[in-house]
């Protein structure tokens, strides 16, 4: 019951000053807890928040180095395919190169009469300038009389470096097939064109001979003839005559 004045006034109530000391020292343990704990929140929040920017942060950084892996790889593809490419374009341009530069060329053509019939021919041949060497191991001959075509390689066996007993008396052609031919050398500077390896280069001239009678049973007169030599790589030599309406000499010149 709370204490009044005689006037009738309550009479204030003062605590004692220990139960004030106590209380304050309460109050400020509690507030020491709360800050403790507001701190604490606010501390796992920063944590909670860095670990989160933390994540991102490595998630960011691996994306980064798989973007840069797969950009290397791609440009490694790249640069091989480009280098590719570029090596098949050096081989594609010196091929063309010697496909249009490299070649043979017929210089003339004769014939070997006998029984009224062409039974050899005589067919000269020199690379172009500035061809490549070419092997006539490798070179066929196609031949025409326009009814019958035939495919000629060349035969080791019938060969000569010289042309020492005339046109149509070094080789004994009679040895010839209907799908050989022989070599005669009238020039070769540095005696490349040998019997197991007849090659030829500029300024180099060479017969080729043919057995006609083989091929065609002999050409008659007023024949067109025509076929190509062909190398291995390059232009193709070009055959094309006629033969005259009668023959005359037992050697005809049937192509200049």
């Amino acid at each position: 019951m709370q204490r009044r004045f005689p006037s009738g006034k309550p009479i204030p109530f003062y605590p004692h000053p220990y139960l004030l000391v106590q209380r304050m020292g309460y109050f400020h343990k509690s507030n020491q807890v709360v800050q403790k704990r507001v701190e604490g929140n606010t501390n796992h929040s920063i944590k909670r928040h860095h670990s989160r920017e933390a994540s991102i942060g490595v998630g960011s950084l691996i994306v980064f180095i798989a973007m840069i892996l797969v950009a290397g790889i791609a440009a490694n593809v790249i640069i091989q395919s480009m280098n590719t490419l570029q090596q098949q374009a050096i081989n594609t341009g010196k091929e063309t190169l010697r496909d249009i530069a490299g070649g043979i060329e017929v210089t003339h053509v004769s014939g070997y009469v006998s029984n009224s019939k062409i039974t050899q021919l005589a067919i000269f041949i020199s690379p172009i300038v500035a061809s490549e060497d070419i092997d006539l191991t490798y070179t066929y001959v196609s031949l025409s009389d326009s009814s019958k075509k035939v495919i000629l390689n060349y035969d080791s066996t019938c060969f000569s470096s010289s042309v020492n007993n005339g046109l149509f008396g070094t080789l004994n052609a009679s040895n010839l097939t209907a799908t050989e031919y022989g070599v005669m050398v009238i020039r070769d500077i540095d005696n490349s064109c040998i019997a197991s390896s007849p090659t030829i280069n500029e300024n180099d001239l060479v017969i080729l001979v043919v057995n006609t009678t083989q091929c065609f049973s002999g050409i008659n007169t007023r024949t067109q003839v025509f076929g190509t030599v062909n190398p291995e790589y390059g232009i193709s030599g070009v055959i094309s005559f006629t033969t005259p309406t009668v023959f005359v000499d037992t050697i005809v010149d049937l192509q200049p």
